[in-house]
């Protein structure tokens, strides 16, 4: 076995017992930092595929700013165990069956695709940036034109709504 083999099993087992970890700890804080060393083991499993920016990007926005947010969140709100209410078992049962339909039915969507992986094998390039930027702007140029004004008229929106009225 090669070393990278070695080091996906690692990764992998580091993903599984960090989001568990998320799962099953009770402190939210604790939780939340499990949840940001599960996505530093995605992170390296994107490095291992050769989609480097795709893992940078991903340490970036999730592990950096959203679960920097999760964090600033949870110690503004100051979630005690004083303040927790006690959970009807219907809830329980709900949330089990729902993720059991959920499981299913990834099950059954990962079982219609047809994943070519050799096809990936072949391009030594997918994961680099210059390989990302030649589909980006040559087969997917309207859709990321027209993400790119919807943003815009966003953020226009965003000001327009948080700007104070001035009275005369």
């Amino acid at each position: 076995m090669s070393p990278s083999t070695y080091v996906f099993w690692f990764l992998t087992f580091v993903a599984i017992i960090s989001a568990l970890n998320v799962v099953l700890t009770k402190n939210a804080v604790y939780s939340v930092l499990s949840l940001i060393v599960t996505f530093f083991a995605i992170a390296g499993h994107y490095f291992l595929m050769n989609a480097q920016f795709l893992g940078i990007v991903h340490i970036m926005v999730y592990a950096g700013a959203i679960m920097v947010l999760f964090l600033y969140v949870i110690m503004m709100l100051n979630l005690n165990e004083t303040f927790e209410t006690n959970k009807d078992t219907f809830f329980h049962i709900a949330a089990v069956v729902s993720a059991g339909l959920l499981m299913v039915t990834m099950i059954g969507a990962f079982a219609k695709t047809d994943i070519q992986m050799q096809a990936m094998a072949d391009n030594s390039n997918i994961g680099y940036l210059e390989e990302l930027g030649k589909v980006l702007f040559n087969e997917f140029l309207l859709p990321f034109e027209i993400a790119s004004v919807l943003l815009l008229a966003a953020m226009v929106g965003a000001v327009y709504l948080s700007k104070k009225e001035i009275k005369d």
